[in-house]
């Protein structure tokens, strides 16, 4: 078991101040198949947390508002995770969701000519063997480049430029693995890094639901099932379902945004 400290600061900088706002924010993991979480907290500075609630991917969500002037609005995550290597493994589909939810194609992840093309070069075995030939197939094909893809950017755009971030990973991988016939989803979380403790944004990977182990995760970024290092946060069918925060503002000229993450391991 590893056990990881989390910090997760958030902070929304309004020009001219903002009039009103609404936020959904999905940073809060869960216990479940090899995580335990021994304490989680959220702060809010120049916000008031109006309700919380599972959404029906099973998502911790909490919903903040800001009023009119605020300048700034601050959301401050931390706790303790503790992790255990499961080869990626998280086991049966507990969502209130239908897994064959979970196989229907998104605006992100609907696959074209490429897509598709893409999916038929995995091969193998069984399905688990097919979805590790097309992990490497898919980090083949789209190389890891920090800043190179657009939000906006589709599976197909991210495949068609052959370059991109996890979430481009993650959306490829989700798009070719319902094109073969499974039910996909994408996950939000925090990793572990060998680089040091100080990180810019979350990680992204994707999981796929087989008959005899329910749910796997497969990381394209790293090549490799989720180990010890990492947290599983929020999942959906694609990133807009799983995004940290998410929502709406009016009256503010200007906004930027500003993240910083610390993830390190405890030692005892």
């Amino acid at each position: 078991m590893t056990r990881l400290s989390i910090r997760h600061v958030t902070t929304y900088s309004f020009g001219g101040g903002a009039a009103h706002g609404l936020q959904q924010v999905r940073k809060w993991p869960k216990s479940g198949n090899g995580q335990l979480v021994h304490s989680w907290d959220t702060a809010i500075e120049g916000g008031t947390v109006e309700l919380e609630y599972d959404d029906h991917h099973n998502n911790r969500v909490q919903l903040i508002s800001f009023e009119r002037g605020s300048e700034a609005l601050t959301i401050t995550s931390q706790g303790d995770v503790e992790v255990e290597q499961t080869n990626g493994v998280v086991g049966p589909h507990r969502a209130s969701s239908p897994v064959w939810l979970y196989k229907r194609p998104t605006a992100q992840t609907k696959p074209g000519t490429a897509l598709r093309a893409l999916a038929r070069e995995a091969k193998g075995e069984t399905e688990l063997a097919r979805l590790h030939a097309l992990m490497a197939i898919v980090a083949g094909h789209v190389t890891y480049e920090i800043g190179a893809s657009e939000p906006f950017w589709t599976a197909e755009d991210a495949l068609a430029a052959g370059k991109g971030v996890c979430q481009d990973h993650a959306h490829i991988f989700i798009a070719c693995a319902r094109e073969m016939g499974l039910p996909a989803r994408y996950i939000s979380g925090y990793l572990m890094l060998d680089s040091g403790v100080n990180q810019d944004a979350m990680h992204a990977w994707a999981e796929v639901c087989l008959p005899d182990l329910g749910w796997v995760g497969f990381d394209v970024s790293n090549g490799i099932s989720p180990d010890q290092r990492y947290v599983r946060v929020a999942t959906g069918l694609d990133y807009s379902d799983a995004a940290p925060v998410k929502g709406i503002r009016t009256g503010s000229a200007s906004e930027a945004l500003s993240v910083q993450i610390e993830v390190a391991e405890q030692t005892q």
